[in-house]
């Protein structure tokens, strides 16, 4: 049940904000579900395949999907996916944790400057 709610939450968040899921799925799976932070990695990137397909989904019913300013940000972020799991995977979970955490404030001090 803690993982319906988990997901609910992200999809609500991506939605409504446009922040990409893993920054709600996260920090929700470490301290809610208490996974590890590459599982939880791992979970939020499938999780996120869904989101952004019921999310585009929906779009593309309003036309609001310009599909050549998607494959401009699609294409790149796909290489950026390949390129930070295998990075994630040499560097510690403590280090991990860290940057994440470090990463997820900077986030936050921008949108209340904003």
């Amino acid at each position: 049940m803690r993982l319906v709610a988990i997901g609910l939450v992200a999809g609500l968040f991506s939605a409504l904000f446009g922040v990409g899921g893993g920054i709600v799925i996260v920090p929700l799976l470490l301290g809610v579900a208490a996974f590890g932070a590459r599982e939880a990695t791992a979970t939020s990137l499938g999780a996120i395949v869904v989101t952004a397909t019921a999310g585009v989904a929906l779009y593309a019913l309003h036309d609001k999907v310009d599909p050549g300013y998607a494959a401009l940000v699609g294409v790149p972020a796909v290489a950026g996916s390949l390129i930070g799991t295998s990075a994630q995977q040499r560097i510690s979970t403590r280090a991990l944790t860290v940057v994440f955490a470090v990463f997820l404030a900077l986030i936050g001090v921008w949108l209340l400057a904003g």
